[in-house]
């Protein structure tokens, strides 16, 4: 009989405070912008506050209700239905930042792609679980597995946002993985995906600039490499101990989008290598109790839902962090946690919920 009458203190403890640390970044990120944009230093801190909290009381609600719950056609298919219609009817939004990703009303902005991780994740851990002698049967397991995958990549991509469908897909593949799934039918679908990834960034310009900035940023410093050069300056700046909370200068109309998907690069130059590794090493702790939890457990849909959620989380602070440091071509993807973004925090923080919930009905 399961023992475990309270969640992972752990892992509970660290989302809070990767939560608080997002919190302190996004303010100092972000203060000297909001100023200039809407004459208040903190503008983005309360609206990240608000959706914080709205996140947090999520995974409250989450956490208490049992997991098994999910384990329903009627949540699983409708939360498939609900998040294809909203994929599709963003398309016909207007256009923000030259895409079409967020329903926004207000000051605040939706993104659905947010909502595609988890439904993903659940479909496949609700599709999956107890088809472990299965796996290889193509035709009854695998394609019916990847038939909303991949139809939510290419609404994803069509948005465009590549970077999030990407992600999507590599959350996807690590829970197909661990269910069982021979790695040979990965190495088919890399195969497979290299002629549509080859005209997804080859043959579109703006992606095709990104490629040769991140394979040689300084052969054009104030133009497609700007970006990353001044990433780098700001890591490098930071030094061992970091120029201090609030000081750095490369958020100062330097660094794109110093609040989102370069706030890595802000807390590197003010914290130092220090703080740089605290975050990483929190993330770890985060990854390690998910994949705790996922081994622990006997039920095989919660393992597989624990994957994928843990995955959510691992894979997107992989990309942001290697992104900042020039290890990979410039993406959209935000920090778990840390980066503002009102919808990414609430979907996380709902999804963390979940993993709690697991934790609780282990041995």
């Amino acid at each position: 009989m399961a023992k475990r009458v309270s969640v992972d203190k752990t892992l509970f403890a660290v989302t809070l405070v990767l939560v608080a640390v997002g919190l302190v970044m996004v303010f100092s990120a972000s203060a000297v912008m909001a100023q200039e944009r809407f004459g208040s230093a903190y503008t983005f801190l309360f609206r990240q506050l608000a959706w914080a909290a709205a996140g947090l009381v999520a995974m409250l609600v989450t956490t208490q209700v049992d997991y098994r719950r999910y384990k329903h056609p009627a949540v699983v298919f409708s939360l498939l239905g609900l998040t294809t219609l909203l994929l599709v009817a963003v398309l016909f939004f207007d256009r923000s930042h030259n895409t079409h990703r967020w329903f926004r009303i207000w000051a605040f902005s939706f993104q659905p792609s947010e909502l595609a991780k988890p439904a993903l994740v659940l479909f496949l851990a609700y599709f999956l679980q107890g088809r472990a002698k299965a796996m290889d049967d193509w035709r009854r397991t695998l394609v019916p597995a990847a038939l909303p995958v991949l139809l939510f990549a290419a609404l994803i991509v069509k948005q465009p946002d590549l970077g999030t469908a990407i992600v999507c897909l590599a959350i996807s593949a690590i829970v197909l993985f661990v269910a069982g799934m021979s790695l040979r039918y990965v190495a088919f679908a890399a195969l497979a995906a290299i002629p549509f990834l080859y005209l997804l960034v080859f043959r579109v310009s703006w992606r095709y600039e990104r490629i040769l900035a991140f394979l040689d940023p300084w052969s054009d410093p104030l133009g497609r490499g700007f970006h990353i050069i001044q990433s780098l300056i700001a890591v490098g700046t930071g030094g061992f101990t970091g120029i201090g909370l609030m000081e750095g200068k490369q958020k100062l109309f330097y660094l794109p989008e110093p609040h989102t998907d370069f706030i890595f690069a802000v807390l590197a130059e003010e914290l130092g290598l220090i703080g740089s590794l605290v975050l990483v090493g929190l993330f770890g702790i985060f990854l390690y109790r998910g994949m705790r939890a996922a081994l622990a457990t006997q039920d095989t849909f919660a393992r597989y839902l624990a994957t994928g959620i843990t995955a959510i989380i691992g894979v997107q602070a992989l990309l942001n962090i290697s992104v900042v440091l020039g290890l990979m071509p410039t993406k959209g993807i935000p920090l778990p946690f840390i980066s503002y973004g009102g919808s990414s925090l609430c979907m996380m923080l709902a999804s963390v919920g979940v993993l709690l919930n697991i934790t609780r009905s282990l041995d």
